[in-house]
């Protein structure tokens, strides 16, 4: 009977560890799926988190460029010394009436009316000059009529970039010079053109096409510098550029350049030897 309850004894002894290590897998068991699962959990978070994170630079970034080019557009053309109001009137075109239109762009109209009138009086200043070369008045309204061209297409340019943002004040001295270097090419072009013609096709005495031929350079580039330059002195004054450069960049070109027109007429009839 000791002997026989020894031997069982070893027996439970020997199933109470085996049992207790089972037992204790079994509860490890699920631990590790815990901390696994955990594990898996906070990789997706990390993602999720790196995901956000990302999106949201792509919103600041987005916002950033949004803002900048308003900014510009309104700081290139409008902005500084009271420029807003340009900004104010563009906005508020669609809303206003024919009137209202007409009774803000009639008064700088009449300024410049006034201003041309300039054009008479050096049209009287020099009839001496067109009463012993009728010819030279053929050209006077296509040398008007090219020189608010010329103006006309870098006023257009200019108001363009300065309400893209393209260009600001800084910018003016750079984008002048640029406008009147280019003016002065196209008048050499046209010159070299129409000088020809105007004497071999439309049977022009010499010395008037040559002075056609002279003037359209000259004339180019008062246009095409008036034309860049009026939008910057707008914005710097606080006014519109697009209700007054054209107009403004126009009358100055007609008085200047029928002025330029019959100076350089009556140096070149002198070269010919012509009494006026």
């Amino acid at each position: 009977l000791v002997l026989l309850f020894a031997a069982q004894s070893s027996v439970a002894a020997i199933k109470s560890p085996a049992l207790s290590f089972v037992k204790t897998k079994t509860i490890m068991a699920p631990g590790k799926q815990s901390a696994k699962g955990n594990a898996e959990s906070s990789s997706v978070l990390r993602e999720l988190k790196d995901t956000i994170k990302s999106q949201a630079a792509e919103i600041e970034r987005l916002k950033s460029l949004s803002a900048t080019k308003p900014a510009a557009s309104s700081g290139g053309a409008h902005s500084h010394h009271g420029g807003s109001a340009g900004t104010e009137d563009i906005l508020d075109y669609k809303i206003k009436s024919f009137l209202s239109i007409a009774y803000e762009r009639v008064w700088w109209l009449g300024v410049f009316l006034l201003s041309l009138s300039f054009t008479a009086l050096i049209m009287s200043g020099f009839e001496h000059t067109l009463s012993k070369q009728i010819e030279l008045a053929y050209f006077v309204p296509l040398l008007a009529g090219h020189g608010g061209n010329t103006g006309g297409q870098a006023v257009g340019t200019v108001l363009s970039a300065l309400s893209a943002g393209v260009i600001t004040r800084k910018d003016s001295f750079k984008v002048v010079t640029k406008e009147a270097a280019s003016g002065l090419v196209m008048g050499v072009i046209l010159g070299l053109l129409v000088g020809p013609i105007c004497h071999y096709v439309m049977g022009i005495s010499m010395h008037v096409s040559t002075v056609v031929s002279v003037t359209l350079p000259l004339l180019s580039t008062i246009a095409a510098f008036l034309g860049s330059s009026l939008p910057f002195f707008c914005v710097t004054m606080g006014l519109d550029p697009a209700v007054i450069a054209a107009p403004a960049m126009t009358t100055f070109v007609d008085v200047t350049g029928l002025l330029c027109y019959f100076l350089i007429a009556n140096k070149i009839f002198q070269l010919f030897g012509m009494e006026l």
